[in-house]
């Protein structure tokens, strides 16, 4: 999937579970929801993060880049007296240098857990706990659409490789798939018309 149908996906869902959220239509849940539901692509070198991260947007580019990143976390927690969540960050970084799309740790449950376990250390510490729950839907939500396509998602990574997918999925970057994403983004939209005037009563 495309990455603004993972950002739309997650915005809609958004308006629509609102009003059961802790913190209700939050705009700073807001864009921890769109975070969430752009992050697992960073394991691609060509995703929507990586164009502002990555200077050339080829696999060696974003080896060395996260890899780096890793170290120098490394480095200055080192310096710094340690703490656990910068080593959490620094091994989660230097996972992501190696791995390759839908092949390993960010398209994983055990990605999503280690990522909200970061964002709800960081909610937790400007007294916001509750943010955690935003990125949550962002990232389950680009989870889940991924396990419509034909490629599937290593779900149980590291555990297992095997593919997860639901039994009906459609081939990405088709006609019918954009067809499809378009599909899903109107009949999204739909319900989160429906749904937002209540958010605001």
């Amino acid at each position: 999937m495309k990455g603004k149908t993972h950002a739309g996906i997650g915005i809609i869902t958004l308006i629509c579970l609102a009003d059961r959220m802790p913190g209700k239509f939050d705009y700073l849940g807001l864009v921890l929801v769109l975070v969430g539901s752009l992050l697992p692509d960073i394991d691609h070198p060509k995703s929507v993060i990586n164009r502002y991260i990555l200077p050339f947007d080829n696999k060696l580019t974003k080896v060395f880049v996260y890899f780096c990143a890793g170290v120098i976390i490394l480095w200055y927690d080192y310096l710094n007296g340690g703490t656990y969540i910068l080593k959490a960050l620094a091994v989660t970084v230097m996972l992501i240098a190696i791995s390759t799309h839908r092949n390993g740790l960010t398209h994983s449950a055990a990605g999503m857990i280690m990522f909200s376990f970061i964002a709800g250390y960081i909610g937790n510490s400007y007294g916001i706990p509750y943010l955690v729950y935003y990125f949550m839907i962002g990232y389950g939500m680009h989870l889940l659409c991924d396990m419509t396509t034909n490629q599937g998602i290593p779900l149980l990574y590291p555990f297992s490789k095997t593919k997860a997918k639901f039994p009906i999925t459609f081939k990405t970057n088709s006609k019918l798939g954009a067809a499809l994403e378009n599909l899903i983004i109107v009949i999204g939209l739909a319900l989160a018309v429906i749904k937002f005037p209540a958010i605001f009563n």
